[in-house]
């Protein structure tokens, strides 16, 4: 197979852009460099037709807004293999949207697939193998090696017929609406804005002390900057697990420091000064201004929710085998809990519950009810 061209220019795009116009289906992935710098950033885009593929690298600075009226019709599908990701990455760093998704992932997941990442569903239905070594590489790269090209241009080139076979396998077995209700929603996640201090967003931080929470509040902190710094992830600074334990220990002296798992001798002579500091840090904040974990109201505990969720969880089990679907697809815990604690007895208070999909109310509504009740 022949090197796919690269667009780096604005022109170059927005001929492309006009040409992907008259395409009814068009393949796309990225590539983003989240494992090897501090601000992660999508750093190649595929885009496969039906004949021919093309990657554009938007590091060169080019300009992306033509793209945004073929990404954001309907009329034109999309088709990723693991859209979430990708739709996040596209809206955050391009202001791109997404209209027309078919995600080749979760119509595999749809049809009961044990292992649907895409390499293992392209062997099993093309016998093609794809080269997964440059997975981890560091896309930021320039110039990006032969190797690294052909690979991501493999990863949109078969997804036309895959889509094409897993649609056909959707409709046999009446499951197309379920996947294209998934996909809909699938089109508006986004990144959240994380608001307050990180360590709400650590797990773990919930069983600390307020003095641990300080402690690991400073440790949060002084990571995220030599990340920075350093230009690299937090986790090639310091692990979680090393962290929580730091915060939980509280050590004053390179001993103590060294007795953490996770610290190997390297890291302690690389940042001793630094994290005995942190932790310094933490345990001179006054009591009164320590912080507090949030904590959620605690629910009661109530024997007849706890066995109605009993018999839900004995339906999707029963039920889920019969459709050879993995349970959590069919329905996920929350959604089963909502309903054990609300009880519906009708359609029409079952239309009421907002996590529960309208796949899931149409197909398994009655059955629902009939359990709960």
């Amino acid at each position: 197979m022949s090197l796919p061209p690269i667009l780096k220019t604005s022109e170059e795009i927005a001929v492309f852009a006009e040409q992907l116009h008259h395409e009814k289906v068009i393949a796309v992935d990225l590539e983003a460099d989240s494992m090897h710098n501090y601000q992660e950033k999508v750093c190649l885009l595929q885009f496969s037709t039906s004949e021919t593929t093309v990657l554009i690298d938007p590091l060169a600075g080019a300009e992306l807004t033509p793209l945004k009226p073929i990404l954001s019709d309907p009329v034109i599908r999309k088709i990723f293999h693991a859209a979430d990701y990708d739709i996040r990455c596209l809206a955050r760093d391009f202001g791109l949207e997404i209209s027309g998704l078919f995600d080749t992932m979760i119509s595999c997941q749809f049809l009961g697939e044990e292992r649907f990442g895409l390499a293992d569903v392209l062997n099993k239905y093309f016998a093609v193998e794809l080269d997964k070594k440059f997975q981890r590489a560091d896309w930021s790269q320039r110039p990006l090696p032969e190797g690294m090209i052909r690979y991501a241009a493999e990863d949109t080139a078969h997804l036309h017929r895959l889509a094409a076979l897993l649609e056909r396998m959707l409709v046999e077995k009446g499951r197309l609406s379920w996947v294209q209700e998934e996909f809909s929603l699938l089109e508006r996640v986004r990144f959240a804005e994380h608001q307050g201090p990180e360590y709400l967003r650590f797990k773990g931080a919930g069983t600390l002390t307020r003095r641990q929470l300080a402690v690991l509040d400073a440790l949060l902190r002084w990571r995220d900057g030599e990340a920075r710094r350093r230009d690299c992830p937090l986790y090639k600074v310091l692990g979680n697990k090393a962290l929580l334990e730091l915060a939980q220990l509280m050590p004053t002296g390179r001993q103590q420091l060294a007795k953490i798992s996770g610290m190997p001798p390297r890291l302690v002579e690389r940042y001793a000064g630094a994290l005995l500091g942190a932790v310094g840090e933490g345990l001179v904040v006054p009591e009164g201004e320590l912080p507090l974990y949030p904590r959620g109201a605690r629910r009661e505990k109530d024997p007849q929710v706890d066995q109605r969720m009993k018999r839900l969880k004995v339906w999707r089990e029963r039920t889920a085998t019969a459709l050879e679907l993995d349970a959590g697809v069919l329905i996920n815990n929350a959604v089963l809990e909502e309903l054990a604690r609300k009880k519906p007895t009708s359609p029409d208070e079952l239309e009421q519950l907002p996590l529960l999909k309208n796949w899931q109310r149409r197909e398994f509504g009655d059955d629902l009810l009939q359990v709960l009740n």
